[in-house]
């Protein structure tokens, strides 16, 4: 294994620990849950074949859905999460621009382009994890406060964790 790989892996096994023993046993209100694992899956290299990084979703949602004793809800955001990844990545990341991004982010991007990945993706994920957690539309409202709030939070805590742990001339 290359020295990618390495790093791919530890920022998972790092952000899975942060999620598990950190942000499950922080209450910032009911309508708050930061998912800062979320960014080790939308920091998959983009030269990732589909399947596997579909796979790689899936597995790791079901990973924190086990051990938050959930039925799939992480599982089904994740992937669908990827799926949007999959199709409009490229497009919100380069701008059209001919250059190519191996890990996103923000300092492989410009941040302006990686916080408005974050946000896209991040909020995709939350609307579909909201929407089954709520079972239907019943509630708009809260569905869509609790959408923003945690988007915010968990883009607010992905930037900080890259200017914490990432450094620019090592991606």
């Amino acid at each position: 294994m290359n020295k990618q790989t390495w790093r791919i892996i530890g920022r998972f096994i790092l952000l899975i620990l942060i999620q598990l023993l950190v942000l499950n046993h922080v209450y910032l209100g009911s309508y708050v849950i930061p998912m800062l694992y979320l960014l080790a899956i939308l920091m998959l290299p983009t030269d990732m074949k589909r399947i596997p990084m579909l796979l790689t979703a899936f597995s790791t949602g079901l990973l924190i859905d086990i051990m938050n004793n959930m039925l799939g809800f992480h599982a089904l955001a994740c992937t669908v999460m990827v799926m949007m990844r999959i199709l409009f990545a490229d497009r919100i990341l380069t701008r059209g621009e001919p250059t190519t991004v191996s890990t996103p982010s923000i300092y492989t991007v410009s941040p302006q382009y990686f916080i408005s990945y974050l946000l896209i993706l991040l909020t995709i994920f939350y609307l579909v994890f909201y929407t089954v957690e709520l079972f239907g539309f019943r509630s708009l409202g809260d569905l869509l406060f609790a959408t923003v709030t945690s988007t915010v939070t968990t883009s607010l805590l992905a930037v900080l964790y890259q200017f914490i742990f990432l450094k620019k001339e090592t991606i």
